[in-house]
């Protein structure tokens, strides 16, 4: 079983191509090579969590049909635009496996805040704990151990944990405490 991170499909809106420049001629076209992309790299056994934003603007029928057709066990981290992707488990029990606004999960002894907003800080943050974000399309540089996962980034494919870890591994961590300022735990009170 792998681990793989995606944000900001956005199935089936067409207006995406126009605000994100992205390299498609129609809907039609950028929905399949997501799907088809996605299948590539994620298989049935794998879980993926979508950090926001995965269909807009389309019938809960299409969004249905697209998600059924996508490989792996898939958690949902709310995006603001996941009006559809909240009402699919009311019609297709299971659809998404969880559904949270905000996920702080441990993987492999990693600890990893999940939210489809950049967060300047989060929690263990100072203790080398990696954020994933979506919502920005690509536009906003990452700060620290934090990594917009958005298809706009990467080539419309999601990312595995081990792509995930070896840039995490490379980021600096800006909230590092310096061992010379680490703080006093001791009991003021002896």
């Amino acid at each position: 079983m792998s681990l793989f991170w995606v944000a900001d499909n956005h199935f089936g809106h067409k207006n995406i191509i126009k605000y994100c420049n992205r390299p498609f001629d129609n809907v039609k076209d950028m929905d399949e090579t997501m799907v088809k992309k996605w299948n590539q790299v994620v298989k049935p056994s794998d879980t993926i969590r979508v950090v926001g934003d995965f269909a807009f603007t389309c019938s809960m029928e299409y969004a249905l049909s697209i998600i059924k057709r996508l490989n792996g066990t898939k958690h949902l981290i709310v995006g603001n635009h996941d009006e559809l992707a909240l009402g699919m488990n009311d019609i297709r029990p299971g659809t998404w496996k969880t559904i949270k606004d905000l996920e702080e999960v441990c993987i492999q002894g990693q600890w990893i805040t999940n939210c489809h907003y950049a967060l300047r800080t989060w929690n263990r943050s100072y203790k080398g704990s990696w954020a994933t974000f979506g919502h920005t399309h690509g536009t906003l540089p990452p700060y620290g151990k934090s990594k917009d996962v958005g298809v706009d980034c990467h080539d419309f494919i999601p990312i595995h944990f081990d792509q995930l870890k070896t840039f995490m591994d490379n980021q600096p961590n800006v909230h590092a405490i310096p061992k010379n300022q680490e703080w006093d735990k001791s009991d003021g009170n002896k």
